[in-house]
């Protein structure tokens, strides 16, 4: 008796797992009325691919979308417009609220790159490859982050902006790890987790070698940002050693002339928020030549 109390109690509880996880996790369930915004696009510069479609939805300081039907639909048609387009790269951007902005995710500097990366994750395994799709970030205007992700597919062209991948074996750090105008090396918790990582990696990996790009923003002359990308490498390879990585390490500097964000507005007006995304270190592991 008391065995078939607990099998009817366990029956309960998975059903109601059940229904949580499609009705209330995943939006699945019945004609649900939405208050998110009918605004979603898949743009291509100019021209709209794909619209109407429902805004994704993050709870705060979360990188896991609350995914809906339609959300679903729409990652279904950009794969689907992706493999019909095979010369076709995507450019996807997440947001984050102001109030996030000192929050970060696993090896990510900050959330909207964490929750780009979980919706490229969705499209990965619709078949598409990773290295199709390059992220970006950005913070919201507003705490209510209406719009958390736009998506822009693009061809790749040798003169346009570089796309930072941030993947494993492509990782971009921000200057956050560097003091301002100095190659003094402070890495943060993200990079340190990176790092360690990488050094197991690598040791799992012996034909592989890792190479450190640095790079700056416009401001000052060629010769000084190549030499500060280069010291800033240089530092972050010594950093690398220090945690014992017996691998080849090469450093380079691209200075300012890769910028991956305009170091200006129209008619000259600063941009300060591109210029910090130019000051960069890029990670790169690649096999031994």
């Amino acid at each position: 008796m008391r065995a078939l109390l607990w099998f009817l109690l366990f029956l309960v509880f998975a059903v109601f797992a059940r229904w949580w996880y499609v009705c209330e996790h995943r939006g699945l369930c019945g004609e649900q009325v939405s208050d998110r915004a009918m605004s979603l696009k898949l743009m291509d510069g100019d021209k709209t691919i794909l619209e109407g479609f429902e805004e994704f939805q993050f709870d705060t300081t979360r990188i896991s979308p609350n995914l809906t039907a339609n959300n679903e639909e729409f990652l279904d048609k950009v794969a689907a417009y992706l493999k019909g387009n095979p010369d076709k790269h995507l450019s996807l951007t997440g947001y984050y609220r102001p109030s996030e902005a000192d929050f970060s995710s696993g090896f990510f500097e900050n959330l909207g790159v964490g929750r780009a990366d979980r919706i490229r994750g969705l499209l990965v395994r619709r078949g598409i490859d990773e290295k199709r799709i390059t992220l970006d970030y950005k913070q919201s205007e507003t705490e209510a982050l209406s719009t958390p992700l736009s998506f822009s597919t693009y061809m790749p062209q040798p003169d346009d902006f570089d796309k930072t991948a941030f993947t494993f074996t492509n990782m971009t750090y921000s200057d956050a790890n560097f003091e301002y105008n100095s190659a003094a090396f402070k890495p943060g918790t993200q990079l340190k987790s990176y790092a360690d990582s990488v050094k197991t990696f690598l040791e799992l990996n012996p034909g592989k070698s890792l190479r450190i790009i640095g790079h700056t923003d416009s401001i000052g002359s060629d010769a000084y940002n190549n030499n500060l990308g280069l010291k800033r490498a240089e530092e972050a390879r010594g950093y690398f050693k220090s945690l014992g990585v017996k691998s080849e390490i090469d450093v380079a500097s691209a200075g300012k002339a890769r910028p991956v964000a305009p170091n200006s507005k129209a008619k000259g007006v600063d941009n300060p928020e591109g210029r910090q995304k130019n000051r960069r270190v890029n990670f790169v592991i690649e096999d031994i030549k």
